[in-house]
């Protein structure tokens, strides 16, 4: 089931979401003017190598500044890493931060990046592959999405046999497969994407959406 958009409206133009995902697609169009030697260094210093602050030989030569934990969040491997992370975000960031208010979206979504990319640090902390994607942050807003709109739908491609057909389903359905697929990847152990950080984000996410729900938190300016 692949997402198009959600049947929620929001009342406030998404500023953060538009100037993330603009940020995302300035940070992928430079990596475009670097060389493969240049690209893979920059992928080294500015994405999540767990090796630099455990490994002595990696820490050596890259230092162990925290600022990756920040930084990685704005790099993407390709175009289709890149343009599947900010689908998502489009889809799910409108409403969430409709909800927040700009200034305490911008704060829970880089926060949300920080935690996923610890829980993908505790789980592979002598890897010596960058990680790299705003998938953890966009985990952590679908996360806070699932919280705050269980019952709001997502409009999906279903296929159906050899063709595809629009479908509405729940929110909170399409978010618990979702995750689902999240945890059994992780615990089968596929090689190549972030799970943990998905995990992380999106519990993450979950427990700011059920913070304002509980104490009905509105933000109106």
């Amino acid at each position: 089931m692949f997402p198009l958009y959600d049947t929620l409206p929001s009342r406030r133009k998404p500023y953060v979401t538009v100037f993330l995902i603009v940020a995302n697609v300035i940070v992928f169009f430079y990596q475009l003017t670097l060389g493969r030697r240049e690209l893979m260094l920059f992928m080294y210093r500015y994405g999540l190598l767990p090796a630099r602050f455990t490994l002595p030989r990696f820490r050596e030569i890259l230092g162990a500044s925290p600022w990756p934990f920040l930084s990685h969040m704005f790099i993407h491997g390709n175009f289709w890493h890149l343009l599947s992370n900010m689908w998502f975000l489009w889809i799910f960031g409108d409403n969430t931060e409709d909800r927040m208010g700009h200034a305490l979206f911008s704060v829970f979504y880089l926060t949300a990046g920080i935690f996923a990319a610890l829980a993908q640090f505790i789980f592979s902390f002598r890897s010596t592959v960058p990680m790299v994607g705003a998938s953890g942050a966009v985990s952590g807003v679908m996360g806070a999405y699932f919280m705050l709109f269980p019952f709001s739908r997502i409009v999906t491609l279903f296929p159906v046999f050899f063709f595809l057909t629009l479908v509405e389903v729940p929110t909170y359905y399409y978010l618990m497969i979702w995750f689902f697929i999240q945890v059994l990847n992780s615990l089968l152990g596929v090689s190549g994407v972030a799970w943990w950080a998905h995990i992380g984000g999106f519990l993450y996410g979950m427990l700011w959406g059920y913070v304002m729900r509980k104490r009905r938190y509105y933000h109106y300016y």
